[in-house]
This record gives C-alpha cells, structure tokens and sequence, in this order.
C-alpha cells in the first residue's frame, strides 16, 4: 500500500480494477482523494495501476480478487475492514463478453458469462453489505451496459446478463434505501476497452463486427469514469453515458413495437457492415 493522503479520506473498491474501465475509475477516484483498492485476476496489470495511482498521493492497494470466487470478495471486504475502517463505495465492474446467435453459443458459454457478469455483482454485493449495514452508509454501482436495456440480435448470452445487472441493481435500491444503501446502474455504449480480449462467440461475423465497434469508437475509459463519477456523486439510478444510448432506451419505451423492432433490425446490419475488413466508414 502506497501512502495515504489523509487517514480518513473516502475508500473505495473497484472489481476488474488493473485495466479499461475499472483502472479509469480507479484513477478517478483517486484524482478526487478516494483511497483506491482494486480487486483483479490480473497481478501484473495490478501493479502497474498501483504505480499510477501512487501518483495521486492516496492510500491504493491491489487485492488479487476473482469474482467467481465469493472467498476472494470476502477476503477483499475483510482487507477494507481491517486496514482501512470500511469502504464507502463498491464498483462491481469485473465482466466479460459473449456474442453469437441462440443455437451458436453453448451452454458453457453461457454458464461462464453468467458466472462471472451476474453472479459476480451478486458476490460482490452480499461480500459488502454486512459492512454497508454496520456503517449505516454505502454505495453500490454495478456496471451493466447499454444492451441491458435495449437488445440487439446475436448477443442474447451478453445482453441477459447485463439486464439482469440492471434488474438487480433497480431491486437493490428499493430494498436497501431504509439502510441508508444507496445502488447506481452505469450503462455504456461501446467504448475503447480491453473487454474483447476475452470475447467468446459461436460466430465470426459478429465477433469481427464486436470488435470493430469497440476499437473504432472515439469515447475513451476515462470519459466514461468522469461521467460515471459525477453520476455516482449525485446519487443516480441509471447512468446511461452516451446519448445514443439514451436515445435508444427512451426508443423503445415509447416508439411503437413495430417501429424499435426495424430500426433494430437495421442496427444490427448497419453492426455487420462496420465488421466487415473493407469498410471504410467510422461513425461516432
């Protein structure tokens, strides 16, 4: 653990902490005087975000924490106890992708996403709470995603784990609002990440096309944690951090069934046509 700024600054817990988004909201928090503890599978990329979060002259420690190991989670929880008092913030943002149509991707596929997108905010959440309660205080925000409310085609696996992120986290508001909890839900669109690097898929097309959606994208990590950050601090519900996003959840609450269902239809050619090796277009 690299030096603390103040004894009793603000703490928080970060899964998937060492890269993308995870490592961005580390810093964040750290550049606003949070003591930052990162909990990732990854040792290497760990200690290179703790030599980056030096920096900022705050408390951070790295905590080797694999989300589908509730042994990991509680032992992150007991570190945070133990040596820090507490946590006041818990980011459950460790997750994974699958792509590729209903009878492509396997059942193990499935199982594995599951396991880690929703199980792993579950653990986090019961790993957590019992501190939440003794302090009287505390925030939980589970990064789900875009997909979770509005559904393309062949990312059923993918999509159902995040909505289920967004269903969990609107249920957990209400019920831990009397405990003074408060629970946030951050949904992005594609942005520059590192999340494709474990990418499974039962089909090419779509994996190509997943990729070139991510890395052609022009929004960066760190403009997703600022939006997420400044979200958090108001105490938001849904942090949706694109206007894309927003357009298409507002979209298919109010347009008319058959109307979400074209345009949909054409999002998911227009996604195609971007994965292709000799398309030449780059869209915001």
């Amino acid at each position: 653990m690299t030096g603390s700024r103040e004894a009793d600054s603000p703490r928080v817990f970060i899964t998937g902490g060492a890269s993308g988004l995870g490592r961005a909201l580390a810093e964040r928090y750290a550049e606003a005087g949070y003591r930052v503890c990162i909990g990732d599978i990854h040792e290497e990329r760990g200690r290179e975000t703790l030599a980056a979060l030096s920096a900022h002259g705050v408390g951070a420690h790295f905590q080797h924490c694999d989300v589908t190991q509730a042994a990991d989670l509680a032992s992150a929880a007991e570190w945070l106890a133990a040596s820090w008092g507490g946590v006041d913030v818990v980011i459950n943002n460790a997750g994974v992708a699958a792509c590729g149509g209903i009878g492509e991707l396997s059942i193990a596929d499935w199982q594995w996403i599951v396991d880690i997108n929703v199980l792993g905010v579950v653990r986090g959440c019961q790993a957590f709470l019992p501190i939440f309660l003794r302090q009287g205080r505390g925030h939980f925000v589970n990064v789900a995603s875009v997909a979770g409310l509005v559904h393309p085609a062949q990312m059923s696996a993918y999509c159902a784990t995040k909505a289920a992120v967004v269903a969990i986290s609107e249920s957990l508001r209400i019920e831990l609002e009397p405990d003074r909890i408060n629970v946030s839900v951050v949904c992005p669109s594609f942005f520059r990440t590192n999340l494709t690097e474990s990418l499974r898929s039962g089909n090419d097309e779509i994996a190509r096309a997943t990729h070139a959606m991510v890395d052609r994208s022009r929004t960066t990590p760190e403009e997703i944690a600022a939006i997420v950050y400044e979200g958090v601090a108001r105490g938001d519900l849904h942090i949706v951090t694109h206007a894309d996003g927003r357009f298409a959840w507002r979209l298919k609450r109010f347009a008319p069934v058959s109307l979400y269902l074209r345009l949909m239809r054409k999002s998911t050619q227009d996604m195609l046509l971007r994965g292709k090796p000799d398309h030449r277009r780059v869209r915001p």
